[in-house]
C-alpha cells in the first residue's frame, strides 16, 4: 500500500504519514499554533485548561454560574460582546468547568460545510500485479479516497467540548450544518462517511459559541435558527474591581498604577461613547511595567495617547474633543 499524501483542508494541517496519524497531527498543529495546551498523542482534543492567570471576581463568578446552569441543562451557550470585552477567556473557563477535552474553531469567510464536517482528503493506492503464468500479465489499480473528520464531527463523536470562536464571521451557510446538532443530536454526513448518511450525536457533547455584534466588520448576520437554538449571554464591560484585578494580575504593575489606568480607561469610555476594554488596561499596564524595569523614560500620559488612538483619530481623523477628554482624565488621576 502507497503512502498517503494527504491534502491539508482548510486551517488545518497535515504531515505525510498513514492515514490514522492525520487527526493527531493537525490537532497538534492547532494547538501549537495557537498557544494552547497540547493534546496527548493520538488524541484529537485537547484538554480543556483555563488561564492560569484568571482572575473569578464576583461578577465573572456570576456569568460561569448562569452558563454552567444553562449547559447543564443541555443548551449551547453563546458569548455575544464586542471586541476585547472575555468571550473567548469565558468561553475556555466554561469549558474547563465541563471538564471533557475541547476542540477550538474559529470563524472564517472562507469556511465550507465541509471545513466543519470533513471531507475526502488523500487516499491509499494499490497495485496487484498476476504474472503466474508468465506468458499471461495481469495488472489491477485500485485508489481508494479517505475521509478525514473535522473539528465539529471529532467533537460530535468523542462528546467534546466544542468553542466555536467568532462564529459569525463565518458564513451562515457554512453554519447551517449546526441546526439539527443543537436541536435533533444528529449531525448531518455524506455517505462516503456514514451508510447511514447521520451521526449520533454523543451525549457528552457540548457547544460554546462567541461572536460580535452585527455592526462589526466582517461579520455575517447570523440565522435566526441558529441563535434561537442557544442561549445568548451578553458581555459588555466588566465592573471596576474586575477590571483592576485584571490589571494587577497580568501585568504586574503597582496598585495605584493599576487604579490610575483603569480610571483613565473607563472614564474616557463613559466620557466619549467609545470601546476602550480591559485589554487597553493591559496594554498600558505592561508598557509602563517595562519602562521601569528598564529605567526608561516614557511618560504614562505618552503611553495612554498611543494605545488609545483608535479611539482618538477615528477613520484616521484625530478628534480634538477626545484628546482633550484624555488629556484632562491624565491629569486629574495623576
Amino acid at each position: 500500500m502507497a503512502t498517503i499524501r494527504p491534502q491539508a483542508p482548510r486551517g488545518g494541517y497535515a504531515e505525510v504519514g498513514v492515514f490514522s496519524d492525520l487527526r493527531a497531527q493537525r490537532a497538534m498543529q492547532e494547538a501549537r499554533t495557537a498557544g494552547l495546551p497540547m493534546p496527548a498523542a493520538g488524541a484529537p482534543g485537547m484538554e480543556a485548561l483555563g488561564r492560569a492567570d484568571f482572575v473569578e471576581t464576583p461578577f465573572v463568578r456570576s456569568i460561569l454560574d448562569r452558563a454552567m446552569a444553562y449547559v447543564e441543562g443541555g443548551f449551547p451557550i453563546h458569548f455575544r460582546g464586542p471586541t476585547g470585552c472575555g468571550k473567548t477567556t469565558l468561553a475556555l473557563q466554561l469549558a474547563q468547568r465541563i471538564g471533557r477535552p475541547m476542540m477550538l474553531l474559529v470563524g472564517d469567510d472562507e469556511f465550507a460545510t465541509s471545513d466543519l464536517v470533513g471531507g475526502e482528503h488523500g487516499y491509499s493506492r494499490k497495485r496487484v500485479i498476476d504474472n503466474f503464468i508468465h506468458s499471461v500479465m495481469k495488472s489491477e489499480d485500485r485508489v481508494d479516497y479517505r475521509w478525514v473528520d473535522a473539528r465539529l464531527t471529532m467533537a460530535c463523536q468523542q462528546g467534546y467540548t466544542l468553542i466555536y470562536d467568532e462564529f459569525s464571521r463565518s458564513r451562515p451557510e457554512a453554519n447551517n450544518v449546526f441546526l439539527p446538532v443543537l436541536e435533533e443530536r444528529i449531525l448531518i454526513l455524506p455517505t462516503i462517511k456514514s451508510k447511514k448518511g447521520y451521526l449520533r450525536v454523543h451525549p457528552d457533547f457540548r457547544a460554546i459559541f462567541t461572536s460580535n455584534p452585527a455592526e462589526y466588520a466582517g461579520v455575517h448576520p447570523s440565522q435566526e435558527a441558529l441563535v434561537d437554538r442557544m442561549i445568548t449571554i451578553d458581555i459588555s464591560h466588566f465592573d471596576r474591581e474586575t477590571d483592576l484585578l485584571i490589571t494587577q494580575v497580568r501585568t504586574g504593575v503597582s496598585d495605584g498604577l493599576a487604579e490610575r489606568t483603569v480610571d483613565v480607561v473607563r472614564g474616557f469610555r463613559d466620557a466619549t461613547g467609545t470601546n476602550p476594554t480591559v485589554r487597553n488596561c493591559i496594554m498600558i499596564g505592561k508598557i509602563m511595567a517595562l519602562q521601569e524595569e528598564n529605567g526608561r523614560g516614557l511618560s504614562f500620559g505618552q503611553v495612554c495617547l498611543d494605545v488609545l488612538s483608535r479611539e482618538l483619530n477615528p477613520h484616521g481623523k484625530p478628534d480634538q474633543e477626545r484628546r482633550d477628554v484624555l488629556l484632562d482624565l491624565i491629569g486629574k488621576t495623576g
